[in-house]
């Protein structure tokens, strides 16, 4: 029974870490375009993966004391997360329908380490998705986990995952990335994940 508490706990937080993280935007598309270019890419994609196991530690740690200081915000926080995710699925389920959208390498000429790092903290760090996602959401989950620690592992495997097999595999996902199918199928993964740990959360018995 134990190790099936490991087991989920785990695959919790990487689901979840991944389904937060596989979108089109700005951050994956500089990630792919350093990769495709091998300027710099192994600490770019090093940089994003220690920007969020510092944000998903914090976040789960955080909010886990904050919740024991202010138990009777629990059910409200509960709900908020549960709708939150429910709104991530249905707008994944939209996007996996009906979007054209596709994820293109930015083209960027060469450039010195500090610099390329400098440009991969604003692209990190001044998105405010990424605390929305990282601190809060995976923080409310992560802390109700039986296992935080493991959630939190899980969590930053699925970061891990994504930033270093962009960094790795680039030249190869690339044309695949670049083709509307491969994200609605992205997408309606992403869509069924998120749908499953808002029931989850929705039904767990330790929150109430």
């Amino acid at each position: 029974m134990e190790s099936s508490f490991w087991f989920e706990s785990y695959m919790n937080g990487l689901m979840l870490s991944a389904g937060l993280i596989i979108a089109i935007g700005s951050q994956n598309a500089f990630v792919l375009g350093q990769s495709l270019r091998r300027e710099h890419h192994w600490p770019v994609a090093f940089f994003c993966l220690v920007c969020d196991a510092i944000m998903m530690s914090a976040g789960v740690l955080g909010v886990a004391f904050f919740l024991e200081q202010h138990l009777s915000w629990l059910n409200m926080i509960r709900w908020g997360a549960v709708i939150f995710l429910s709104c991530y699925a249905l707008l994944a389920f939209k996007r996996a329908l009906c979007s054209t959208e596709v994820l293109a390498a930015q083209q960027v000429s060469n450039r010195q380490l500090w610099a390329v790092l400098a440009s991969t903290a604003a692209v990190t760090l001044l998105n405010p998705h990424v605390y929305l996602d990282t601190l809060v959401l995976v923080g409310i989950v992560g802390s109700r986990s039986e296992l935080p620690s493991l959630f939190i592992l899980g969590a930053i495997s699925g970061s891990a995952l994504w930033f270093l097999g962009l960094a790795g595999l680039g030249s190869w996902l690339a044309p695949w990335l670049a083709r509307p199918w491969a994200w609605r199928c992205i997408d309606l993964t992403v869509a069924v994940v998120m749908a499953s740990l808002a029931i989850q959360l929705g039904l767990d018995a330790s929150w109430a």
